[in-house]
């Protein structure tokens, strides 16, 4: 038989029932007696609720109700606080996500993370309500593109090919080489999972193979507008130096020559030039620094010679040859950088190689991520875009 368990009202209301008798003259024994209950269980009740009133017993009531809701909205703040914290601990989703899924958000892994190493067991309810999800969307497991592996090896392949690019031109090559319909968002998004980045500074490398005025105002409108030429100097193996001589065409951007030897003078810029007008023609302006090759008398009169004007600029100002700059510092950071010559005759060939891909291959962000010469061809009308592996593909320099 279960034992009926008194409410404090109705304690407080046998405290009441006593009064009556034992203003009578009845014994308290008596009087606790026809409570139904023993002495000993009054006395208990006496020392807990006695003296007090149904009011102060409700008063009572609402405060421990009060105080009940108070120390558990405590307790969810601080449990809220350690769910947050041990959310936003670091990058603890890189190894999981890289092992799991590859198509599985950090939020999701987040919240699997924060159930696991938290000392008490919280529901998935409890820690999607503190970091803001839906359960729906804890518990939906895409299984993403069927093209995602092939994509990611790609991407991988061409920053493993080409590691000075960033993952805008990498999406160029993607479009232009493999035949890829993709948006830059896509690539970016599989670039940071997969912790792709451009390094800061490359070491360079051995190959595993040996072998033998107005000038600020000049703005190019057209090809063979106006040229530019520069001399890049760099070292091979043993230390000795070697120079090389860039022309480019500021309006396409294209890497006109690249000449490569020990020691090049005027008659040297002489000789590139005059095979450079034979396969382009004449340009109108040519734009130079003061170096002593360039201003040299005999380069001055063949140029004026020939119908093209000289644009040199002021002497300590090499922004106002901004072109040129700007190639000579793509070469050395995409090229010269990372690589070790060791001799001359393989200088000249990796350089000439890289020259071609520069203008061939490489997208240019200022040309709307084009390369300045592609080669032209007709693509075949397909129903549907046919992707080809860059895995196989040789390494083009």
């Amino acid at each position: 038989m279960a034992l009926k368990r008194h409410r404090p009202d109705e304690i407080i209301t046998k405290f009441r029932q006593v009064e009556v008798p034992r203003g009578q003259g009845v014994a308290m024994a008596d009087a606790v007696r026809q409570l139904g209950v023993s002495e000993l269980t009054f006395y208990r009740w006496r020392k807990e609720y006695g003296g007090m009133s149904r009011d102060q017993l409700r008063q009572m009531k609402e405060l421990q109700e009060k105080n009940e809701r108070l120390r558990k909205a405590v307790a969810d703040l601080t449990l809220d606080k350690l769910i947050l914290s041990e959310a936003a601990r670091g990058n603890f989703c890189d190894a999981v996500r890289r092992v799991t899924c590859l198509f599985e958000p950090s939020s999701r892994l987040a919240i699997d993370h924060v159930r696991t190493v938290l000392p008490k067991k919280v529901s998935e309810r409890r820690v999607c309500r503190a970091l803001g999800q839906h359960r729906s969307t804890q518990r939906r497991r895409p299984r993403g593109r069927d093209d995602e592996a092939q994509l990611t090896d790609d991407i991988v392949e061409l920053a493993r090919r080409y590691g000075r690019y960033g993952y805008r031109r990498i999406a160029a090559l993607l479009r232009s080489q493999a035949g890829w319909a993709v948006n830059d968002k896509r690539v970016e998004r599989i670039w940071r999972r997969e912790g792709l980045k451009v390094p800061a500074k490359q070491p360079r490398r051995g190959r595993l193979w040996l072998a033998d005025g107005s000038c600020i105002r000049l703005r190019a409108e057209r090809p063979n507008h106006v040229w530019s030429y520069d001399f890049v100097e760099d070292r091979t193996h043993e230390g000795r130096k070697y120079r090389m001589l860039n022309v480019i065409d500021e309006f396409t951007h294209a890497a006109l020559a690249i000449r490569v030897d020990r020691k090049l003078g005027s008659l040297d810029v002489i000789d590139v030039l005059s095979d450079l007008f034979i396969l382009h023609g004449v340009p109108e302006n040519i734009r130079s620094d003061n170096g002593s090759e360039f201003i040299a008398k005999a380069v001055q009169k063949w140029i004026a010679a020939v119908g093209a004007k000289t644009a040199t600029i002021a002497p300590g100002s090499p922004w106002e040859n901004g072109f040129v700059e700007s190639f000579n510092a793509r070469l050395r950071d995409e090229l010269l950088d990372g690589e070790v010559f060791y001799s001359l005759a393989e200088a000249r060939i990796i350089i000439e190689s890289w020259r071609r891909h520069y203008n061939v291959v490489r997208p240019h962000s200022s040309l709307g991520y084009k390369p300045p010469a592609p080669e032209v061809f007709v693509p075949a009308l397909v129903s549907a875009p046919t992707h080809r592996s860059l895995a196989q593909q040789p390494t083009i320099h």
